[in-house]
């Protein structure tokens, strides 16, 4: 079966109810997280723990649509939410903005776009090969902090990708202001009530997460330009170097907004993620979360990063 052409999914437009729909959800989760984490009973701070860190995962989808302005029809909604979303998210706009639409433009060339140009297969020292492989085998959630971190925090790194001065600029800015938000967050509540009410959800949320962003690109075999010049892959063609999880569809619809479709995300990135599913098409690469998971975490965690299944002839 063929893709849909893009002409044909223009029909699907962002839509200001639905976006506030969404948000409206994500808001509620995170009050009743926030309330329920803040009570002496041990089983009310659990159930708060598990609704923050699935509302944090969703401030971070909130954060992906927003940058790409499908969450709402009104751009000043995106721009104001986007903003609400990057607090919740541990991620400046700004910087997401402009690494998230790199990578956009340059899936499929590992060493070109910003967020996988990392794991380019490389001689990797003693540690580094150590705490990969005991992180990947044993859950510790510390990839989605490092790709905070490397890809999006990394100021000097930007810097070298992005010397555009107006562009520069408002990354610094965005990241400088978010800084001291925290600061003053922290003021105000106190380190030991903020960490009392977030920290164990933020773990969670960062362990889901882990398997969400290290899916959709990882293990899949990539071209490498070797500093020449290349042409992007069009976006119908990325589809090649992206996988999707399927999971159950209420899981998919409510609770991740549709971003574990993001074959269909990368195919046709001006359609809001509650809205993928409205189009008639299955990934190639489309695979059952569990499945996924198994085979996924079957593999050294050094193999699974900066080899592809070309390389193990392991399908993922």
């Amino acid at each position: 079966m063929k893709p849909p052409l893009a002409s044909d999914c223009y029909r699907l437009l962002p839509s200001n109810q639905r976006g506030l729909l969404c948000l409206g959800q994500v808001l509620a989760m995170t009050s009743l997280g926030i309330l329920l984490s803040s009570r002496a009973s041990i089983t009310l701070w659990v159930a708060g723990q598990l609704l923050l860190a699935i509302a944090f995962v969703q401030w971070f989808i909130i954060l992906h649509e927003c940058a790409h302005e499908t969450m709402f029809r009104d751009s000043r909604l995106n721009r104001v939410f986007g903003h609400v979303a990057s607090f919740f998210s541990l991620i400046p706009l700004q910087c997401w903005k402009r690494v998230h639409s790199s990578h956009h433009q340059w899936t499929g060339w590992q060493d070109l776009d910003p967020t996988t140009a990392s794991l380019v297969p490389r001689p990797l020292r003693t540690f580094e090969r150590l705490l990969i492989n005991l992180s990947w085998r044993f859950w510790i959630p510390i990839f989605s902090a490092i790709y905070r971190i490397q890809n999006y925090w990394n100021l000097p790194r930007l810097r070298t990708f992005y010397r555009n001065g107006q562009h520069w600029s408002a990354m610094l800015f965005n990241t400088i202001s978010l800084i001291l938000v925290y600061i003053a967050t922290l003021i105000v509540f106190g380190p030991r009530q903020v960490v009392a009410i977030s920290g164990v959800a933020l773990i969670v949320a960062f362990l889901l997460e882990d398997l969400l962003i290290l899916s959709q690109h990882t293990h899949i075999p990539q071209k490498i330009s070797s500093g020449l010049k290349v042409r992007p892959f069009t976006a119908l063609e990325q589809e090649a170097f992206t996988r999707s999880l399927r999971f159950p569809p209420w899981v998919s619809k409510h609770l991740l907004f549709n971003f574990d479709a993001h074959e269909l995300h990368h195919m046709y990135p001006f359609v809001p993620g509650y809205y993928l599913r409205r189009i008639s098409y299955v990934g190639r690469n489309e695979i059952g979360c569990w499945t996924w998971i198994r085979a996924a975490k079957g593999i050294k965690g050094e193999d699974f990063l900066f080899r592809n299944q070309n390389d193990t002839g392991i399908r993922v």
